[in-house]
Formats: C-alpha cells, sequence, structure tokens
C-alpha cells in the first residue's frame, strides 16, 4: 500500500454532514510514523465536518489518464478515525516540519500564520486496496499498511 500512495502529493477526504450525509473533499497530506496528517482550515467544510464527527475516508486513486483500465483504476480506500493535533504539541512541530519539506516552506509557513488552520492526525481503522479485476486487499498488519490478499467468496461471477 505504501508503495502505491508514495507519490501523491494530496488525498480525496470523505466526511459527513451535520445531516449525516456524506461530503467529499481533498487536501495536501504527509505520512510520518503510521498516521496521515492533513493541515486543513476550519473555514473548510471538511474541517467543520470532522469536529463534529472525527470518523473519515481517505481515497488514493490512480489518475485516469494513467490507467489501463477505466474500470478498474488502482486505488486505497481507508476508513480512519481523527483527531486534532494543538500548535503547543511538540507533534506540530514534528509533523509541521514534514509538511515543510514535502510542500513549498513559504506556503506551509505562511498557512501557519493563519488561525484558522488547524492540523489533523488520521489513524486507519480498516481499509482496502484494489490493483485492477481480481486484485483486490483487505489492509491489515500492526499499522494497517499491509496487504492482506482476500481469501473466500466468488469474486465477480464472471460468465466464460
Amino acid at each position: 500500500m505504501l508503495d502505491f500512495i508514495k507519490d501523491f502529493q494530496s488525498v480525496v477526504i470523505g466526511t459527513l454532514d451535520e445531516k449525516g450525509l456524506p461530503f467529499g473533499s481533498y487536501a495536501p497530506f504527509v505520512h510520518l510514523d503510521h498516521r496521515f496528517y492533513i493541515f486543513i482550515s476550519n473555514v473548510a467544510k471538511h474541517a467543520i465536518n470532522l469536529q463534529r464527527t472525527p470518523s473519515t475516508s481517505l481515497v488514493f486513486i490512480e489518475d485516469e489518464d494513467k490507467a489501463e483500465q477505466i474500470f478498474a483504476r488502482k486505488r486505497v480506500s481507508l476508513q480512519c478515525s481523527s483527531k486534532m493535533i494543538q500548535k503547543d504539541e511538540d507533534k506540530f512541530t514534528s509533523v509541521m516540519n514534514v509538511f515543510k519539506t514535502k510542500f513549498s516552506e513559504d506556503m506551509v509557513g505562511m498557512l501557519m500564520g493563519m488561525s484558522d488552520f488547524n492540523l489533523y492526525e488520521l489513524k486507519t481503522e480498516y481499509g482496502e486496496a484494489t490493483y485492477g479485476f481480481g486484485e483486490a486487499y483487505n489492509i491489515g498488519g500492526e499499522f494497517m499498511e499491509d496487504l492482506v490478499k482476500r481469501t473466500g467468496g466468488t469474486g465477480h461471477g464472471h460468465k466464460k
């Protein structure tokens, strides 16, 4: 899974709004110590949703123009719990240093100067990866980063 997501700079985020309806958005992210981190504005709907309901999903999906088959784009979907990291925590500084390294130090520094931006830590609870037809995996392992081949079931029921 980590090999697939290593070149991504942003991730699609799914949150639940005040009516319990799904809301899709995206944010730049970093991956550090088996956790994902996003730095987003409190004005953004996905931040408001995370503050109300800390459950979220992350989707990493292959670009359409790189996919061999549009019906089988490679993707990883993760179900996560989230928590806000306070700006006075040591973790905030260490994670934001990774943001500065991965992205523009000037841009991240500017965003850090805005009082409405907060850092969220996302911990994977479970997930799935699909790398093509017949290549579906569960996400498992100690840190929820390993591919576990699915067993059993009848597949897609292809007819000969």
